[in-house]
């Protein structure tokens, strides 16, 4: 993974369990974490995805973000919404299709969750894996009295990946 020229992008913006009609705190921090990552050079020509289905309500979870990316952050770029997977191999699944033609691709969550996304990738399309570049989902400072518990969950949840896919590829 690393910066690479290239003018089409996507940021994929994973969801989170959204049980009410607007976005939680989790789902609103992916948002800003997803827009931010725009590259300012090819903000005309980056899309971005918001991938999550309706888990735990019956909104789902890519446009509750969607809906807040644009009425609280007045974003009016490119959306494109992924709205049937319930779980982070789905969430991959479902939006390669959207990845084809992108010249980048950068995935926005915490970073553990970014990181087994990216690792699903790789298992899923190698070849599209190739154009994944860092998204700017971590800034220090971010999540600080609450790093201890997402350090552990993290770990948790990546138990399943090799110890190669584990590795923070740049």
């Amino acid at each position: 993974m690393g910066n690479r020229g290239g003018a089409a992008e996507a940021v994929v913006v994973l969801g989170y369990r959204n049980p009410q009609a607007t976005a939680n705190f989790i789902n609103r921090w992916r948002v800003h974490a997803g827009i931010r990552s725009i590259a300012a050079d090819s903000a005309h020509s980056t899309r971005v995805i918001f991938s999550g289905g309706a888990i735990s309500s019956a909104a789902t979870e890519a446009q509750v973000m969607a809906d807040y990316a644009k009425s609280a952050l007045n974003f009016d770029g490119t959306v494109l919404l992924e709205d049937q997977s319930a779980t982070t191999w789905e969430n991959v699944t479902n939006v390669i299709p959207l990845l084809e033609d992108v010249d980048r691709i950068k995935i926005a969550s915490q970073p553990a969750h970014a990181l087994k996304a990216r690792a699903y990738l790789r298992r899923q399309r190698p070849d599209l894996a190739e154009k994944l570049v860092r998204a700017n989902d971590y800034r220090l400072g971010e999540w600080t009295v609450l790093k201890p518990l997402l350090a552990l969950h993290g770990l948790w949840t990546l138990r399943g990946l090799t110890a190669d896919e584990r590795k923070v590829s740049l």
